[in-house]
């Protein structure tokens, strides 16, 4: 089983294939993991085999591990590209995600200005303002779409929260004007003894329409790269994926692929 946990608060950096030399910010416990999805592909594990018993770290412990190890990669001219909200579970799910941002704008802004923020997020906590109002502070609002099926997304992406919808989440993705990214895993496989592909046009079809009403600054669409706690999933074939990239390029939107 598949079984990445990172530390807490900072990690890395690390070689994104999206995003260059990326710094890490975990706003979870450094021991297991906290997520509002429990995705069947998720290189963490799943929630249940992996319950911390350490806390999230503070706002504070947040800022001061950020400013000491940017001190650090200074010194050593090695800045990085990025500074990645990710690691063992949903990141605006903090209860001081947005004091974080903030926090993390000002010391961008003090020690590498060309860096970028990204935030990856399962989209599961937009109907909170102050989330809202901090991704739009950042530089990558990156946000998960894998289908709009709300049936699909159970089976795949296990939302936690049983009043989960896809048609609310593409909703709440409108809502940012165009300042949001939006990332989709593809794959195919099985589960269960059941397909699990998302490639085929029922799932890409509605989902290019979804893009078309949020009219995102970019698409990112990836598939498996590390080994996932559900051993029957297989990777998206790199065919599929620039077959599906151009049509999101057809509706008029920069995309990316990672294979």
């Amino acid at each position: 089983m598949a079984t990445i946990i990172y530390k807490s608060p900072i990690f890395g950096p690390v070689k994104s294939r999206r995003f260059g030399i990326s710094l890490g910010v975990n706003l979870m416990p450094g021991d297991g993991k906290i997520c509002t999805f429990d995705c069947v592909y998720c290189e963490c594990g799943f929630n249940a085999d992996f319950k911390p018993k350490q806390k999230r770290p503070s706002r504070d412990e947040v800022k001061s591990a950020l400013e000491s190890k940017l001190i650090e990669m200074k010194s050593e001219n090695q800045l990085p590209d990025v500074i990645t909200f990710a690691g063992n579970g949903e990141p605006t799910a903090h209860p001081m995600f947005a004091g974080i941002i903030d926090d993390t704008v000002a010391l961008r802004d003090t020690y590498c200005p060309q860096c970028k923020i990204t935030v990856l997020s399962n989209a599961t906590m937009l109907h909170k303002e102050d989330v809202v109002k901090a991704l739009l502070k950042v530089d990558n609002n990156c946000q998960k779409l894998d289908t709009v099926d709300t049936d699909y997304i159970f089976r795949l992406d296990r939302p936690q929260s049983p009043s989960y919808k896809a048609e609310t989440v593409v909703n709440q993705l409108c809502s940012f004007g165009g300042r949001v990214v939006v990332q989709t895993m593809f794959l195919t496989g099985t589960l269960d003894g059941e397909d699990i592909s998302n490639t085929a046009n029922r799932y890409v079809e509605p989902w290019l329409d979804a893009l078309e009403k949020i009219a995102p600054q970019k698409v990112m669409i990836y598939t498996i790269d590390r080994e996932t706690p559900s051993h029957e999933l297989q990777k998206a074939d790199k065919e599929t994926l620039d077959a599906i990239a151009e049509r999101v390029r057809e509706r008029g939107f920069e995309c990316s692929v990672s294979y």
